[in-house]
């Protein structure tokens, strides 16, 4: 469970970050959502103070700004508001005079198109202009236009929050925001942490039974899989797991066979190079120890017993190397169009004087116009003769064996038939596995029981399958189908 534990708490601090960020998020947002709506509120009150207090005094006498009158407007309209800054701007926005805390003024006009919006604008809607004493920000104000004698004269302009009401909102805003954004963050953090690593638990369920059952399997449970009720919303995780752990399984089931079949393959090579390799070293001991006492007729049966045990030895070496380099892909065939009755007359003819003497009769059945087929014409010689082996080792005296050729649309049959003991249909399933051997004791040592391997081998290269089809005492047939050449007419 070390590694669940470390992904759960992982998860768990991951989502404590995101709250927190969250929290400080909220905190920030709430603040200047809550800033913009106290100067809204403050606007939405104090946005006609420009008109009421135009109704009350002029600037303007006799064409000219009446200075005592603006004095009072300005002193006046402070009492009532100290928040207030009272701006006299001309027609093009310059400030002519003001009254501000401070007197700490930077700017020399504001600009009039948040003031005309304003002015024109009946709902009266939210507006912020610039502020004279900051260059950097905007502020909420009041504004009316100073007419005389029907003429524009200017416009008077007043900041409804000035930097000292800023300065206590701020204060108290932030105070206010602080304990507020604290008390929620502190509650919604507490209750977010503990329903968050509850669902996490929770989610995260299905996933400690998946990594449960991958370390059983590791440790060597190769039976261990994800149940049904563990899989939850992991569906394709544990489907894939158990996919993975099922080809491991086959693939270890997999190596022991080929292990298994390594040590029989070392034990059969073994024992089949040792019998011939034994009999000639005992025939050549022999002429050697009776070098000057054999007649010229022993010594010559000697001589051929060695030739055949050596010809048996290089056979059996030729069949492991060439099932060798079959079992590990390492030959490709070269295919081409070619007649298999001519390569069965080949063939026939030269096992024609081996049957003759085991006096076993020989008989080709080939159909007429045999298409030509598309294959490795040496492989295939190869298949035959390996067939043609068998049939004659297992074949007694006076019996028979055909080879028949027939064709249909896409495929040209080649079947080879011999009057032996035939093979039990419970071994017929084995006889193409290498060093497996069936028949009669007194045969199963006449081969190394490759043949029928390599043909099975031959054959896949060649996407084709060797069939066989017998009964005791009543022959064996083998047979399998080379496709037709497609290019013949």
């Amino acid at each position: 469970m070390k590694y669940s534990n470390r992904l759960y708490w992982k998860i768990s601090l991951t989502l404590l970050a995101l709250i927190f960020l969250l929290g400080v998020s909220y905190v920030m947002i709430t603040g200047y959502i809550g800033n913009q709506y106290l100067m809204e509120v403050n606007q939405k009150l104090y946005g006609s103070l420009a008109d009421s207090t135009l109704t009350q005094v002029s600037p303007i006498e006799n064409g000219q700004i009446d200075t005592v009158a603006i004095q009072d407007i300005m002193h006046s309209t402070m009492v009532m508001n100290p928040s207030v800054e009272v701006y006299l701007l001309d027609t093009k926005g310059k400030i002519l005079t003001h009254v501000a805390p401070n007197k700490r003024v930077k700017r020399e006009r504001v600009a009039l198109e948040p003031i005309l919006e304003f002015i024109n604008s009946k709902e009266r809607p939210f507006i912020m202009g610039q502020d004279p004493r900051h260059l950097d920000y905007d502020k909420v104000f009041s504004a009316a236009p100073i007419i005389f004698n029907g003429q524009l004269e200017g416009y008077l302009y007043m900041i409804l929050a000035s930097e000292e009401q800023d300065a206590v909102t701020t204060a108290l805003s932030g105070s206010y925001m602080l304990q507020l954004g604290t008390n929620m963050f502190l509650i919604t953090l507490g209750l977010t942490l503990i329903l968050g690593l509850l669902a996490i638990w929770y989610l995260t369920k299905n996933l400690r039974h998946i990594i449960d059952t991958v370390k059983r399997f590791k440790e060597g449970d190769y039976a261990a899989r994800i149940s049904e009720q563990q899989k939850g919303d992991l569906t394709p995780l544990a489907d894939t797991f158990n996919d993975m752990a099922d080809q491991i399984v086959a693939n270890i089931d997999q190596l022991k066979s080929v292990e298994r079949l390594r040590q029989e393959l070392i034990a059969n090579v073994s024992h089949d190079l040792r019998t011939p390799l034994a009999i000639m070293q005992g025939y050549v001991e022999t002429m050697i120890m009776k070098d000057d006492q054999l007649e010229p007729e022993a010594r010559k049966r000697y001589l051929n017993t060695v030739l055949s045990s050596s010809e048996k030895l290089s056979k059996l070496v030729a069949q492991l190397f060439e099932y060798s380099k079959l079992e590990a892909n390492q030959i490709e065939p070269q295919k081409e169009p070619f007649f298999l009755s001519d390569l069965a007359q080949d063939v026939m003819a030269k096992y024609q004087i081996l049957a003759e003497r085991q006096n076993v009769r020989l008989s080709l059945d080939a159909s007429r116009d045999l298409p030509l087929v598309f294959a490795d014409v040496a492989l295939v010689e190869r298949v035959i003769q390996n067939l043609m082996d068998n049939a004659l080792k297992f074949t007694p005296s006076g019996g028979e064996v055909r080879l028949i050729l027939s064709a249909n649309n896409k495929e040209v049959e080649v079947r080879i038939a011999d009057t032996g003991p035939g093979i039990p249909e419970h071994e017929q399933a084995h006889i193409f596995e290498r060093y497996r051997q069936v028949g009669p004791g007194e045969v199963k040592s006449k081969g190394a029981g490759l043949g029928l391997a390599i043909v099975k081998k031959i054959l896949d290269i060649h996407n084709s399958t060797i069939r066989v089809q017998s009964q005791p005492d009543r022959g064996a047939a083998f047979w399998f189908q080379l496709p037709v050449y497609e290019g013949a007419v």
